[in-house]
């Protein structure tokens, strides 16, 4: 239910990249580079990167860097939606940690309630997802957190 994120620096290949890609989010140094490598010797992705990739990419994408064990740079990575930013190598680290020290101030619940809508909902119809979005609402209104942002809101209003 927690948040996960990738800063990748360097080369990551095959089971490299797939570790990377079971993350939920993405951030690549400008000087890593990403391949899909196992077909370089004669393998398929056995750890998740052909469940993953596509559903990141689109599948002719995902195929053609299965296909070919070629090389991403940083810039296409982030280009072609692998990676959710590029950032100078000596701040790597100092960024992915501000990205999860800006999800950690979020109310847990319902950072955990967008993980679970978003990839819960990747095999629902909207209505059924709607559904369950609904349930989610319904568990977060009786937060402390919720109680707390709403009262936060109401007084700067006033």
């Amino acid at each position: 239910d927690k948040p996960t994120i990738a800063a990748i620096n360097g080369a990551a290949r095959g089971a490299g990249l797939d570790m990377a890609l079971m993350c939920d989010l993405r951030i690549m140094a400008d000087t890593a580079t990403l391949a899909e490598s196992y077909i370089n010797v004669g393998l398929i992705a056995g750890d998740g990167g052909t469940y993953y990739l596509p559903r990141l990419i689109g599948v002719p994408r995902a195929l053609e860097l299965f296909w070919t064990g070629r090389v991403v740079e940083s810039a296409e990575a982030e280009r072609i939606g692998l990676v959710n930013s590029v950032v100078p190598a000596g701040k790597l680290m100092a960024s992915a940690h501000e990205l999860a020290r800006r999800i950690a101030k979020q109310p847990f619940e319902a950072v955990r309630a967008y993980k679970r809508a978003v990839y819960q909902g990747m095999s629902m119809n909207l209505t059924t997802h709607l559904d369950m979005v609904s349930s989610h609402t319904s568990i977060l209104r009786d937060t402390p957190e919720h109680r707390e942002k709403v009262e936060a809101f109401l007084t700067r209003k006033k």
